[in-house]
């Protein structure tokens, strides 16, 4: 990701995906930082619940949630640039404990009457740290620590009333505080692994200056979700969305916990799916769940909406638009069984980054168009349930466990809605295309499980571009397809690392390829982390 504002919109408490009723909140305030979200994730680690939202929340909003404390973010302006983003000065008057953090240090420093200034040379990456005086934010840690910095102005004299903390070699005041105002500030980034102890720095002011009960947990989410879930759907009939992979199937079996047979599960099979999914999900659902379940064969349908289209946003939403039309036909059928009575929810597994990456806030940049987000039609005909809107991917796998998921299930690696079509990349997704696709993707799969892999990598999947190249076999000439190989490892798909498999896996892999699909001639390995790609190609 980029120093762009991610924001997720305010979460409605009334709903379910909304802020939990518990009141140990703390909310993160996004000035635009790389490592935000991340934030957030770390002070859910903790176990106490977090949200991230816009720097420019109404004062009023942040006031009516009642958070324990409030975390400034980084972020990549200058406090003294043309429409940097400023410091709403009737935050300090809500009586909370605030945190500035690398960005959210300088804007408080400056603000309150501190020194700072544009540095001659900037401090980027790891950082010796110097704790002078530990206070009461830094006590417990040793006095010589590394920690992880991304800035270029500094502070050199901390404001009035503040006792200066920590230096590191480029930074002559690294971490303030003002424990009487409930004001503290660090310069570098305690959320990344690169800083050994930010998540003691960041347990500590949770515990000791917010005073929050670390109560978040699956368990609590588990609870939070059913009591929404029924308070928003009533006694009214719901349909669900099933892919079948750990974020619809966890919604799914929330919401049966909820409100039970209310429930019909609708499984979709638009051809767009891995090898033999299909059935796999219908089994897991109908036989062991016994969760209604009504399996749907739209592939032909599907593959005529995608017809000439390359664009993928136009697939995303072409799939996304579709997938509503199917709901809706299937929800007539439901109701004429029912005596008249339609579903009026529609369930979704939307998760945190989804929302997030589709740009959902004020402010927010749009990475891509998630078919559950961006690409959902205006003239949709029900509300949405979406009890994991507020939860990131491993918060949810955590939910399923607690559920009784099975582990092959709750481990699944992520498959986006869209499927195979959005790997087909500026090309059409045609019958042809899908189908070697899938037979590539399997081989790949087979071949990370056979490695004993699986479990550690957050995603690794085939993308066949619309690119033919030349090529040997068997002493003649051929111009075949091009297979791209991407395996990433990741916490919660903010931010993902290429993985780095054994060579002789890769050469096994691409072997098979070459030698079991006549139509493939090359395969070739994608080493872009996130930022500066995206772990998806489309």
């Amino acid at each position: 990701m980029t120093d762009t504002a991610l924001t997720a919109p305010v979460g409605d408490a009334e709903q379910a995906g909304g802020t939990p009723a518990a009141s140990e909140e703390i909310v993160v305030l996004d000035y635009g930082g790389q490592y935000s979200q991340l934030i957030a994730r770390r002070v859910r680690d903790c176990g106490v619940f977090s949200e991230l939202l816009p720097h420019e929340t109404p004062v009023q909003e942040l006031a009516r949630r009642k958070p324990r404390g409030i975390i400034l973010s980084g972020g990549p302006a200058s406090v003294y640039a043309e429409g940097a983003p400023r410091l709403d000065h009737r935050l300090l008057e809500l009586g909370v404990p605030l945190l500035g953090i690398c960005y959210g240090m300088q804007l408080l420093v400056h603000e309150l009457g501190g020194r700072v200034e544009q540095a001659e040379v900037g401090e980027f990456g790891r950082s010796d740290l110097l704790v002078g005086d530990p206070g009461r934010l830094l006590q417990g840690t040793p006095r010589e620590q590394t920690c992880w910095m991304s800035h270029r102005d500094t502070v050199f004299e901390p404001p009035p009333g503040f006792a200066a903390l920590a230096s590191s070699s480029a930074s002559p005041v690294a971490a303030v505080e003002n424990p009487q105002a409930g004001i503290y500030g660090i310069q570098f980034h305690p959320e990344v692994v690169h800083t050994p102890y930010g998540q003691e720095i960041l347990t500590r002011f949770l515990g000791e200056l917010c005073g929050c009960e670390r109560t978040w947990s699956a368990a609590s989410i588990v609870e939070d979700q059913i009591r929404l879930i029924r308070r928003q759907v009533g006694d009214a009939n719901v349909i669900c969305g099933l892919s079948g992979g750990v974020d619809s199937s966890v919604a799914a079996l929330l919401v049966h916990r909820a409100v039970g047979d209310q429930l019909t599960c609708v499984f979709v099979d638009h051809g767009l799916m891995r090898k033999d999914e299909g059935e796999q999900v219908v089994s897991a659902f109908r036989d062991t769940f016994k969760v209604p379940l009504v399996a749907v064969d739209a592939e032909t349908r599907f593959l005529r909406k995608l017809v000439g289209v390359t664009d993928p946003e136009a697939k995303r939403k072409a799939i996304g638009a579709e997938f509503i039309r199917v709901f809706e036909e299937q929800a007539t059928e439901l109701a004429l069984a029912h005596g008249g009575t339609g579903a009026r929810y529609l369930v979704q597994g939307t998760l945190y980054s989804d929302v997030i990456e589709s740009g959902g806030g004020a402010g927010a940049a749009t990475i891509k168009s998630h078919h559950n987000v961006g690409g959902l039609p205006e003239d949709m005909a029900f509300e949405l349930v979406e009890p994991l809107r507020a939860l990131f991917k491993d918060e949810v796998r955590a939910v399923g466990a607690e559920l009784g998921l099975p582990e092959r299930l709750v481990w699944r690696q992520p498959f986006p809605g869209p499927g195979l079509a959005i790997r087909i990349v500026g090309g059409e997704a045609t019958k042809e295309r899908l189908d070697l696709l899938r037979q590539a993707d399997h081989i790949l799969q087979e071949e990370i499980r056979r490695a004993g892999l699986y479990r550690e990598l957050w995603q690794s999947f085939c993308v066949l571009p619309d690119v033919r190249t030349v090529g040997v076999q068997g002493d003649e000439r051929t111009y075949g397809h091009v297979v791209v190989l991407r395996a990433v490892t990741s916490d919660d798909a903010m931010t993902a690392d290429w993985a780095r498999l054994p060579y002789e896996l890769l050469e096994t892999i691409a072997s098979r390829m070459i030698n079991e699909l006549c139509e493939v001639n090359r395969v070739v390995l994608d080493i872009t982390s996130k930022p500066p790609g995206t772990i998806e190609w489309e």
